[in-house]
């Protein structure tokens, strides 16, 4: 069997919340974040991690990285105990959390990273060697002496995957990572961790609301929602469960009927745009190739599932 990296056995986290009953009274309620959650993740796998905002994906993270302690179970990283050894974890893992930055706001982003180059006690040479691989893949160069606060959103995320990597971590904890980026940018940032993933063997366990992320790196996905792990095995599973639909967006030359065509259906038609869905599973191609034989088109995009929509449907099949 291979090697486990990540190890989760019946893992809990119940938060206890206190809520107004009255002028001066207040009533203990206790919410359970994560509930009995077990899976492992062998070592140099790239695992999708998913589900709506509030099922319990952030709090795992949490508990895998030592942030939170676990109210009941049992986790290891790495053979560690997160909570217990959080120091000797933290050179063994990095961390990207989505929107909050782990950069200095108001240095420049060559200053964060030799000030990171002291924490992780990383010699020279290889800092060195990682932070001119990150700058080369990740489009950085231009951006090494410019302040953090004066950012964009999609540059500070390229510069903080850059910043979990400089001590050639074993695990990478990626929330969202290709928020606010553009199709180029999140193209070079996929690239990157699949040969990040490829060529060093690095665990990736990586929580996005883009399918797209999940489908072009993820062989392995699993779904959480209300605390619980309701999925877990490969993406075209998970779309034939939720019997999710792609859609397709085309403009005509002018306003038409509803179009008709094998392995599509319309579902809503506005002017000279129509809105096509068909099984998420199935390639766009042959509805394309059928349409632009048939119809005047002038315009068209593919919309993928929403990840929400997925889950939704998961739970109205069952």
């Amino acid at each position: 069997m291979e090697e486990a990296v990540i190890e989760l056995d019946e893992l809990r986290k119940t938060f206890v919340v206190r809520r107004r009953a009255g002028r001066l009274k207040r009533t203990r309620h206790e919410v359970h974040a994560v509930e009995s959650i077990s899976f492992t993740v062998p070592r140099g796998e790239m695992v999708g991690y998913i589900g709506p905002n509030g099922a319990g994906k952030s709090t795992t993270i949490k508990m895998l990285t030592g942030i939170l302690t676990p109210s009941g179970g049992r986790v290891r990283v790495a053979g560690l105990d997160p909570s217990r050894e959080r120091t000797a974890l933290a050179q063994r893992i990095g961390v990207v959390f989505g929107q909050r930055t782990t950069l200095w706001w108001d240095l420049p982003l060559r200053d964060s990273y030799q000030l990171m180059r002291r924490m992780y006690r990383i010699e020279e040479p290889r800092f060195r060697k990682n932070l001119d691989r990150c700058v080369d893949l990740l489009d950085l160069g231009a951006l090494l002496d410019v302040p953090v606060r004066q950012l964009s959103l999609g540059q500070r995320m390229r510069g903080d995957i850059a910043a979990a990597l400089l001590h050639d971590p074993e695990v990478l904890y990626l929330d969202e990572p290709t928020i606010g980026l553009d199709v180029i940018s999140k193209a070079k940032v996929r690239e990157f961790l699949h040969d990040l993933n490829a060529e060093r063997g690095t665990t990736v366990l990586l929580t996005t609301h883009d399918l797209t992320d999940i489908e072009q790196l993820c062989k392995r996905v699993m779904v959480i929602d209300h605390g619980r792990l309701v999925y877990d095995g490969d993406l075209g599973g998970l779309h034939a469960i939720g019997e999710s639909e792609r859609t397709l967006v085309v403009d005509f030359e002018r306003e038409l009927p509803p179009v008709s065509v094998d392995g599509a259906r319309t579902v809503r038609t506005e002017g000279p745009r129509q809105w096509l869905a068909f099984p998420a599973g199935a390639s766009a191609a042959p509805v394309v190739t059928a349409l632009a034989e048939r119809y005047p088109l002038v315009d068209l995009s593919v919309r993928e599932p929403d990840i929400e929509d997925v889950i939704a449907r998961m739970y109205a099949g069952a």
